[in-house]
């Protein structure tokens, strides 16, 4: 059984998908629609039970529980129930509880809220069989706090056949596409290195995608310049595919990253990636292959490599063929699932 969020599931449907191919069955829950509890923004939801937790474990009889996040109460009766619980972990937890503390959790409600999930996740990842963070950088953040953990590494999967070129879309070129949020400012700030690199290439067009409570901070300092546009969220995945498509060069520009699948859609959509060698973004791209890693503040480098990929339009094709086939060969859902069923086999879940 796995149980994730409303913004996963689209790829969870993936992970399914493949799982029953290989004689798995299993069952998809969106964590929340079964045990919400507090905090939740309908009061209503304050006083759940885990009836409808303890009804779909009494009729699916799973051998193994997956789930996506650690602070729900669904995690919580997980791993309070007496099946097995493996704990998908896809970003650096404690660094994201730090800046949330620093920045907009300061409030006596928001303070209380993520004291909640901070006591919620540590009993989450205490009392799981498995913790699976989703890249080798990660895991050794995990073996920091919990050196006796079992753990193994599951990387997130993505079907190559749903990327493909299409139109709709109309940018200037050349242009580089950068999609992502706002969500986490450790993340986001690394944005503000563009301030010299949009000045520096006035004839690139930038083009950001994304969203996030650190939206202004980012767009006050970027938007001054007639070469920067910001598009907002897309919808996923059909305008997200859109905008792939039209963009000559994808960059990832981030303060800390796990395993973002941007980087793995962009090279599916043959498009050269440049991204910040930041957490597990490096096991993502095969430098100088398939794209180009730029240091942390490097705005430099970020010049250098755009300036390389901006005039080569012979280099940024060879680069977005070999980065498609990288993705088809190690992040493929077979691959990646065969990977999950070994786990489960080698913690005793036959």
């Amino acid at each position: 059984m796995i149980g994730g969020s409303p913004s996963k599931i689209f790829h969870l449907r993936e992970f399914v998908k493949a799982l029953e191919k290989l004689g798995v069955k299993t069952k998809l829950v969106i964590d929340t629609d079964i045990y919400t509890g507090f905090p939740s923004r309908k009061i209503s939801n304050w006083f759940e039970t885990k009836t409808k937790f303890n009804k779909l474990i009494s009729e699916f009889k799973p051998d193994a529980i997956l789930v996506d996040r650690q602070h729900t109460l669904f995690d919580i009766a997980a791993v309070k129930s007496d099946v097995p619980v493996f704990v998908h972990l896809r970003g650096d937890y404690w660094s994201e509880i730090k800046w949330a503390k620093e920045t907009i959790y300061k409030g006596l409600i928001k303070k209380i809220v993520i004291n909640i999930k901070e006591k919620r996740s540590e009993k989450c990842f205490n009392d799981s069989t498995v913790i699976l963070p989703i890249c080798n950088y990660l895991e050794k953040i995990v073996k920091k706090h919990y050196p006796d953990k079992n753990t193994h590494v599951l990387q997130s999967g993505i079907t190559a056949s749903r990327w493909y070129p299409v139109e709709g879309m109309k940018l200037k070129h050349p242009c580089v596409g950068i999609l992502q949020g706002a969500v986490i400012w450790g993340k986001a700030q690394e944005m503000l290195v563009l301030e010299k690199v949009i000045k520096e290439l006035p004839d690139v067009t930038f083009y950001w995608a994304g969203d996030g409570p650190y939206r202004r901070e980012i767009i006050e300092r970027l938007d001054k310049f007639d070469n920067f546009k910001w598009l907002g969220s897309l919808e996923y995945p059909d305008k997200t595919r859109e905008f792939l498509s039209e963009i000559d060069i994808y960059g990832l520009v981030s303060g800390i990253d796990m395993s973002p699948l941007t980087v793995q859609e962009a090279q599916l959509m043959k498009k050269p990636v440049i991204v910040t060698n930041v957490g597990g973004v490096s096991e993502l791209i095969v430098n100088n292959k398939t794209g180009f890693l730029v240091e942390k503040g490097d705005a430099k480098g970020w010049i250098e490599k755009l300036t390389v990929l901006v005039k080569d339009k012979q280099k940024r094709e060879t680069m977005g063929n070999a980065g498609r086939k990288f993705v088809e060969e190690n992040f493929s859902w077979e691959k990646i699932t065969k990977e999950f069923i070994r786990t489960l086999k080698e913690s005793g879940i036959k």
